[in-house]
């Protein structure tokens, strides 16, 4: 049997995935969560076969919360799930450790086939995709001006910033001091060029960091 992790945002797509995959005997939902931050924290607590991850997710994106994922729980395969066809999301979750990557519209018929993919050591892509999409997976980079010279902890920061968090919450959900916050926004700013939270959310929505 084959356990399953599901995060998204949307709370008629969690069930809807989990109602599809628990028609078969041969998986077993073993937790749901509603951002990235529970998603990693519920694959640590479960260790799944499989986390499928939507890519835009509040609190912590799918990305950061695949990269962890991969890092702390060895033998669970990522899959993501979005909306979005640019090519930039599929680089970005592939660099992060994820097995495959799944449309929205294309999930119902695609996602036991995905599943079985990965388990059996492959990578899946919906088939809407070109090969030139899938540069990435050949190893042609992505042009630098899509990349955020940013560490793994600036990205959260940025998207917290980029959703309202005051920096008290921010050092809350991150377990850091608040000076360390503070820090890291100024950093962010200085790397990114900006000067306000304005600039800042305009790049963390443009990177897919946050759908805010």
């Amino acid at each position: 049997m084959t356990t399953v992790l599901i995060a998204d945002d949307h709370g008629l797509m969690r069930e809807g995935l989990a109602a599809l995959l628990q028609r078969s005997p041969q998986f077993r939902v073993v937790g749901m969560a509603a951002n990235g931050r529970e998603a990693v924290a519920l694959a640590c607590e479960t260790m799944p076969d499989v986390a499928i991850l939507d890519v835009s997710m509040p609190d912590l994106n799918g990305i950061e919360a695949a990269r962890a994922i991969v890092h702390a729980c060895a033998t669970t395969r990522v899959l993501a799930l979005s909306m979005h066809e640019d090519r930039q999301f599929v680089s970005r979750m592939i660099e992060a450790g994820a097995r495959g990557y799944l449309l929205k519209e294309c999930v119902c018929d695609e996602l036991v086939r995905a599943i079985e993919a990965v388990m059996g050591g492959q990578l899946y892509f919906s088939a809407k995709f070109t090969g030139a999409l899938l540069d990435a997976i050949s190893g042609v980079a992505m042009p630098a001006r899509n990349e955020l010279p940013l560490t793994s902890r600036e990205r959260e920061t940025l998207q917290l910033v980029a959703e309202g968090s005051s920096s008290k919450i921010i050092a809350r959900k991150l377990g850091i001091s608040l000076k360390t916050v503070e820090t890291y926004r100024k950093r962010i700013m200085d790397k990114l060029g900006v000067h306000s939270v304005a600039e800042l959310t305009k790049i963390a929505v443009r990177q897919g960091l946050t759908s805010k």
